[in-house]
């Protein structure tokens, strides 16, 4: 504790000196957290003025029982709740069109979304058209949707999104086999209610999956051009959170403490990338979904050590205290040698949980490789990254990846 302390001294001293003083702003949703707090969702509900709220899930989470359980809580309090289930992983733009026909027709007036990063994006995604109208794909970008959007209440079932407390909204463009990215104030969720024992229905590839995005998102809002003093302990302690609980989530799925920390791994993680933005890892792994509709964070667990190496090679200093949290010797080493070492201990855990060697094993080739650049260096997420790259240095990292 003591090393990661000074680390953290040592790395604000660092950045005061070469960062200019900003005004800070710290976007989050009300949070309710804790076992058996599912039944708080209609309560918020209610507070929100819903009378027609539409549910957004998908048919795992039918399967599991809990969407059942929460049609209930609803209808108990006196509402008349539409349910809807039409969106696949990595929500495609046709599907929330879909959905918000559904909501139109329904005249619902608040969202409940029900489920992981995919489902909590459609409910935005729909939300967005309720208050603006057109085609999903007319937001990308940041602050395209300017109209007021209906009431969201989140309530993850997976731990590692954050999509229920961010101002993101990914979605995929069909037509060109790629992800937007819908950044924006109104998309912070107005309340998330976090109930850990939803974690226990996840399978284990998705486990692993939404844990490494957790990870992933600790580690990119901690070295973020947008980071600030509000998101760096809760980004240091979500990357430690999930390094300590993921694996042993992946052996005893039963363990209400270690799944408690991993929510709240990705309660914090999300509250740190949500206002500090994200980074190269996250820039490239959209592309790469958006082609092959894989899961997101099995992707960021290929990429992030290949992007730590290169961002460090700009800038170690950051990744002292990550691995001085973490416990590594080498947080008492050289700048270089701590981030040589946090990247390798991130490999470490994505084998540990399963996931592939590189990006060949999972579909992507060398032809794929000029378009993956192009598109990853017009992606939000690149603003934020602490290294600026060209496109040679994009698609050699790409490259490095396979």
């Amino acid at each position: 504790m003591a090393a990661t302390g000074q680390a953290l001294h040592d790395l604000h001293s660092h950045r005061s000196s070469v960062e200019a003083p900003r005004v800070l702003k710290f976007h989050a949703p009300e949070i309710v957290f804790g076992q058996h707090s599912l039944g708080e969702v209609a309560h918020a509900a209610l507070r929100l003025g819903a009378q027609r709220p539409m549910v957004v899930t998908d048919p795992g989470l039918i399967e599991t029982g809990w969407v059942a359980q929460l049609m209930n809580l609803l209808e108990e309090q006196g509402l008349a709740p539409t349910m809807w289930s039409g969106s696949t992983p990595n929500p495609k733009d046709f599907e929330i069109e879909a959905g918000h026909e559904i909501y139109q027709a329904s005249e619902c007036d608040v969202l409940v979304a029900i489920g992981g990063g995919s489902v909590m994006d459609a409910a935005k995604g729909i939300a967005v058209l309720a208050g603006n109208g057109g085609s999903i794909l007319d937001y990308e970008g940041v602050d395209q949707a300017r109209r007021p959007i209906p009431p969201l209440v989140m309530v993850p079932t997976t731990s590692g999104t954050g999509a229920d407390v961010s101002q993101f909204c990914i979605v995929t463009d069909t037509a060109r086999s790629t992800k937007i990215t819908i950044l924006g104030r109104a998309l912070v969720p107005d309340i998330t209610v976090i109930d850990p024992r939803l974690l226990t229905t996840m399978p284990e590839w998705l486990n692993a999956a939404t844990g490494l995005d957790a990870l992933t998102h600790g580690i990119e809002a901690f070295v973020s051009l947008g980071h600030n003093q509000l998101t760096d302990h809760h980004a240091l302690r979500a990357v430690t959170l999930v390094t300590t609980h993921l694996a042993h989530t992946m052996d005893v799925p039963s363990d209400m403490r270690a799944r408690t920390s991993m929510a709240q791994a990705s309660l914090e993680a999300g509250l740190a990338f949500t206002n500090a933005i994200l980074g190269a890892t996250h820039a490239m792994s959209h592309q790469v979904g958006g082609l092959l509709d894989l899961p997101h964070g099995v992707i960021n667990g290929v990429l992030l050590p290949h992007v730590i190496r290169f961002n460090a090679a700009a800038d170690p200093m950051p990744y002292v205290a990550i691995a001085a949290s973490l416990g590594l010797p080498e947080g008492r080493a050289s700048a270089e040698e701590a981030a040589l070492a946090v990247a390798e201990r991130v490999e470490q855990l994505a084998r540990q949980v399963g996931v592939p060697v590189g990006l060949r094993e999972i579909g992507v080739s060398d032809a794929d490789i000029d378009v993956l650049a192009t598109n990853a260096l017009r992606d939000a997420c690149m603003s934020t990254n602490p290294r600026q790259a060209t496109h040679a240095e994009m698609a050699t990292l790409f490259r490095a990846a396979l």
